[in-house]
């Protein structure tokens, strides 16, 4: 019985150790957050004096200000755009090369899933540069479809790997009776595999949809008219014009995170289950 109670209050403090130090954590990094939309919602002046999270009088203007003097509306399209548009792409090319390597045979299989495997420890930043002389060849830069295609490529390495260890262990009976029913290669993707892998799609829509609204050094390279700029080269043009004015920065930078923190916050149950699945499964 000692025995018991000495483990139960061993467990006790581990268990109260662990969620104290997680809980710091968290406070850490929402913090930074809050600052922020508190900071947008004051005046230049109260910035530095006023010291509260959320002030008494905010200043909604801060944002109206933000989005007219910075063409954040024009910014802010664009990224809603490029990442529907890549994430869908990504989402489509890579279940269906995941889906061949998975349940097709044919020559290389093997050497081209590999080679998928290596292009995922290449520094994203070292992949940048022969796409843009690619992109440069084939007159893409400063183009939409250009930069979709590059961001496409960039998504599919472990798009394509997170799907096959769903594809690897689906059930052959399955495949069977979808053929028995009339269904091409195509059909069993569609109607078969694609509803199996709906935890590993929506973590491939999250992960991407981040990488997406927050890339900005591709976008650099590839753009040079504003009107064609993602959300986080605009932010930085707008940083470089009103560095100076906090609430405007601030303002501009909260309307650049919370979109992307909504979708995260309506999708993060997907996260763990997806990444457990996979696991399970490969």
């Amino acid at each position: 019985m000692r025995e018991g109670t000495r483990y139960k209050i061993e467990r006790f403090f581990k268990d109260s150790l662990i969620h104290l130090f997680l809980i710091i954590v968290a406070v850490t990094c929402i913090f930074p957050l809050l600052w922020m939309v508190g900071s947008s919602l004051k005046t230049q002046q109260a910035v530095f004096s006023d010291m509260s999270i959320i002030p008494k009088h905010p200043v909604w203007t801060n944002f109206y200000d933000a989005w007219t003097k910075g063409g954040f509306g024009v910014y802010f399209l664009n990224s809603i755009f490029y990442t529907v548009t890549v994430v869908s792409g990504i989402v489509i090319v890579s279940s269906l090369a995941a889906f061949a390597f998975s349940r097709l045979k044919f020559p290389g299989k093997n050497v081209l899933f590999y080679m998928f495997l290596g292009a995922m420890m290449i520094p994203l930043p070292g992949s940048f540069v022969p796409l843009y002389v690619l992109m440069t060849k084939l007159h893409l830069v400063n183009t939409r479809i250009g930069y979709i295609l590059c961001m496409i490529n960039v998504g599919l390495s472990f798009s394509i790997y997170l799907l096959k260890t769903f594809f690897d262990k689906m059930p052959p009976a399955l495949e069977d009776a979808a053929r028995i029913d009339g269904c091409s290669k195509l059909g069993i993707w569609w109607n078969v595999a694609l509803p199996l892998a709906r935890p590993a799609i929506a973590v491939i829509v999250i992960f991407n949809s981040l990488n997406v609204w927050n890339e900005y050094i591709l976008a650099t390279l590839i753009f040079s008219s504003k009107s064609l700029m993602p959300l986080q080269r605009g932010l930085m043009i707008f940083q470089g014009t009103h560095i100076t004015q906090y609430p405007l920065l601030m303002a501009g930078m909260t309307i650049t995170v919370l979109p992307i923190i909504l979708v995260y916050l309506l999708m993060q149950k997907h996260i763990i289950k997806g990444i457990t699945a996979g696991a399970i499964v490969g």
